[in-house]
């Protein structure tokens, strides 16, 4: 399932006058025994609400005060959310006339007493705020709302906004309804409401929510994914200058083309994109090359393995990414460590959502054409997942069998779509004519009637500062640069960065040039440190500095300390 909660307004959305008859409390009661939560979220105090919603146990959390007082029904235990005002906001007033009541933080009254509201709250030197809701004016703690509440609720409920679809009607819904990834409006619903909602129910009140309980039960709200535009995450540009986007719910991604291509820079981009709007991204990196990714939780190293069940556990906070680093796990046991760990991750989808996306780097080193990986093995509604590779071939058809949208990079695109379609019997789709150029890319979206497009790949916003041990300690062996000079007389082998940078400061100034002149230095950077940006900087400075040793010599220590943090 896509939406595994359902958040709802009372007073307009739920409620009639008041009351919730029958037909609609019949309707959510069957969408709780689908597995989903339910959440009741409403500006009225609870003590009122207790005595108007006799079924409120069917809510697996209650938000009430508009968002300032959350409560678990089932524990029937309270748990404030703000500060309350001062004894002294109501004492004034009392004095100036406004009649008000106090729930445990939240202080409400009626228009037109919002300028005295107003007036008592800059007297006092308070920072509360007002907020209306068809004639209610309630005062609240900075910064709640029925969101705020709302978030605090999925938390415990191991949920995130994005596996919610909320429902209201008035203006205080319009926070609740932003965070939800499926925004809905009741028919009888403000009319600003309706036009910030992704859905207007036909029916009103109750009978709104009843029609939005059996679309939910039905497809799980399918028929209006393409509504919910707003959600997609960006590619990259056509040649017109048009944004092509990726649904962030349902498709499964192959990357592909030869190292140096800008496979990187287009998965990094698209990643930070994914986490900046929170979506949970967990990474199986065989060659740590995420290790450094912000906002991300490493696990593993090269001496030390990952283990399926730390990686649930990172996990299992909705705001945490995890990077899982195989560098501590041998080739051969690679293709079972993934086998243990997608079980857990599909397992912790069906009860939470999460992680929305599996990122899969390297995949012919985790899913190998040769692992024997089955229809069984791998669930049919794989969905989100990212397929990183140098080429399909080498990866296991079944798991190509589920691709949904190929991006294609490196100057022969055509092989990707060869490779993917050979192994998994369609038909190579017509391409565009001409070579890609570097930067570009050729994105395939299967499902829909046109060919292949060309783009312009977007970089990610913030260059990350790489550290990996791989490159800067590590050793890496078949991939070392070695310095032999212009007649072949050297033989000096650097199996990482710091060992170059160690190696160019020892080697005489003939050595030196002939491989920076030759692009040597530059190829090494592309193709064994994987870092394309490197590799342009190399490049340039051989351009701008073709003779002299010593200028040269510093601005590549410059550019690879820019990049990587070495060892003291």
């Amino acid at each position: 399932m896509r939406y595994l909660a359902l958040a709802c307004d009372y007073d307009g959305t739920i409620a009639t006058h008041g009351v919730v008859d029958t037909a609609t409390l019949d309707a959510l009661e069957r969408l709780r025994a689908s597995g989903r939560k339910l959440i009741l979220v409403t500006g009225r105090h609870l003590d009122d609400l207790l005595t108007v919603m006799p079924r409120i146990e069917l809510f697996d959390r209650v938000v009430v005060e508009n968002g300032a007082l959350l409560y678990r029904p089932e524990s029937r235990q309270e748990h404030v959310l703000g500060e309350a005002p001062p004894e002294r906001f109501l004492e004034m007033l009392r004095r100036r006339g406004v009649t008000a009541t106090r729930g445990r933080v939240i202080v409400a009254t009626w228009e037109p007493h919002e300028t005295v509201v107003l007036e008592t709250i800059r007297d006092l030197g308070l920072e509360h705020q007002v907020i209306f809701n068809k004639g209610a004016v309630m005062v609240l703690p900075p910064g709640v709302n029925k969101a705020t509440g709302l978030e605090v609720a999925l938390r415990e409920l191991s949920l995130t906004r994005h596996e919610t679809v909320g429902v209201g009607d008035a203006e205080n819904d319009h926070a609740m309804l932003s965070m939800c990834e499926c925004a809905v409006a009741v028919a009888n619903a403000l009319p600003t409401l309706k036009e910030r909602a992704d859905v207007v129910t036909l029916g009103d009140h109750g009978g709104g929510v009843s029609e939005l309980c059996e679309q939910l039960l039905a497809d799980d709200l399918a028929q209006i994914g393409p509504r919910l535009a707003r959600h997609n995450v960006a590619l990259g540009t056509r040649p017109d200058g048009t944004v092509v986007t990726l649904s962030p719910y349902g498709h499964n991604v192959l990357l592909a083309g030869p190292s140096g291509s800008g496979k990187s820079t287009l998965a990094t981009g698209l990643i930070e994109r994914l986490a900046e709007r929170c979506y949970q991204i967990a990474i199986l990196d065989p060659e740590g090359d995420y290790s450094d990714f912000e906002g991300a939780v490493s696990l593993g190293d090269p001496r030390r393995p990952p283990t399926s069940a730390e990686v649930e556990q990172v996990l299992a906070d909705a705001r945490t990414n995890a990077a899982v680093n195989l560098l501590g796990i041998s080739l051969t046991d690679r293709p079972a460590f993934f086998a243990d760990i997608l079980p857990r991750l599909q397992a912790m989808r069906t009860r939470t959502g999460r992680p929305h996306w599996l990122i899969i780097d390297e995949a012919h080193h985790v899913i190998p054409s040769t692992s024997g990986l089955t229809g069984q093995t791998l669930p049919e509604e794989l969905g989100r997942t990212l397929v990183i590779t140098v080429h399909p071939s080498q990866v296991a058809p079944t798991l190509l069998a589920r691709i949904d949208v190929v991006i294609a990079v490196g100057a022969a695109p055509g092989e990707t779509f060869r490779e993917l379609c050979e192994a998994t019997g369609r038909a190579v789709p017509p391409l565009p004519a001409g070579d890609l150029e570097h930067g570009e890319a050729l994105a395939w979206f299967a499902d829909a009637a046109g060919p292949p497009e060309r783009l312009r790949i977007l970089p990610p916003t913030a260059e990350r500062k790489r550290h990996h041990r791989k490159y800067t300690e590590g050793d890496l062996d078949d991939h070392s640069f070695y310095f032999r000079g212009p007649e072949g007389k050297l033989n000096l082998r650097a199996q990482n960065l710091v060992i170059f940078l160690q190696m160019a400061e020892g080697v005489d100034d003939d050595t030196w040039l002939y491989h920076l002149r030759q692009g040597d230095i530059a190829r090494w950077f592309r193709d064994a440190i994987k870092d394309e940006e490197l590799a342009a900087d190399a490049e340039r400075i051989a351009r701008d500095q073709p003779s002299s040793a010593g200028e040269s010599r510093a601005l590549v220590r410059e550019a690879i300390e820019s990049r990587y943090t070495l060892a003291a």
